[in-house]
């Protein structure tokens, strides 16, 4: 069960087309696994609609967002055909095949191999062009992240499996955003493990035992 989705105020800025890429990313990739936000998200964009068009007569001028908005949609690229693109739904780790949400998929082709990060966890990372650098994370059973924090943010899609940080225990589908404000551990000792999607902005801050030596070096595993 979905327990952990972005705040309406974000929905309503994606909806709006008003966050930024990174953010539109992970949100879409969650609409596409949770019904409560996808259902959120159209009674947005039905109000936002109606406020467009619910003008006191039909000769009044177009105000300033809408107009914005229908200038960002014209300046948008034509779609290229992709009939006959053959499309990953899924990724694979030594013989394991994760579902992907439709929005994921697209970057499976841009995603690097699959390097074990730290014990029983193993990351793969993706190349999202101008957003920057993500990573598929996966924690065997039993698998762990050093406890950190963070010097900027890190939203985190949970794919398939479940996992705790200390915090809460996360499950398929949910979104959450951490920041300098979080210390957490995350582990799983879900019999399939678990496997989440992440973007970071800033490399992590190890708070805990040895793993602090890591933190020179952090840039190198999670940017």
């Amino acid at each position: 069960m979905i327990s952990f989705h972005p705040k309406y105020t974000d929905l309503q800025a994606f909806s709006a087309g008003n966050c930024n890429t990174a953010m539109a990313l992970m949100i879409s990739a969650h609409l596409d696994m949770c019904q409560q936000c996808h259902h959120d998200c159209i009674d947005i964009q039905s109000e936002l609609a109606a406020d467009l068009f619910s003008l006191s007569t039909p000769t009044a001028p177009l105000d300033s967002q809408y107009l914005a908005m229908m200038s960002n949609i014209t300046d948008l690229p034509v779609a290229k055909s992709i009939v006959n693109e053959a499309i990953n739904t899924s990724i694979e780790l030594d013989g394991k095949y994760f579902e992907l949400p439709r929005v994921l998929r697209r970057h499976v082709k841009n995603t690097g191999n699959w390097s074990r990060l730290l014990g029983k966890v193993w990351q793969a990372p993706v190349e999202l062009g101008d957003i920057g650098k993500a990573n598929f994370i996966y924690m065997e059973k039993g698998g762990r992240v050093p406890e950190h924090t963070h010097r900027g943010s890190e939203m985190t899609l949970v794919v398939d499996g479940q996992y705790n940080d200390g915090i809460a225990e996360y499950d398929c589908g949910d979104f959450t955003i951490m920041n300098n404000q979080h210390k957490h551990l995350p582990h799983s000792e879900a019999d399939d493990g678990c496997l989440v999607f992440t973007i970071v902005d800033q490399p992590l801050h190890f708070t805990a035992g040895i793993a602090r030596l890591l933190n020179p070096f952090s840039h190198l595993f999670f940017k």
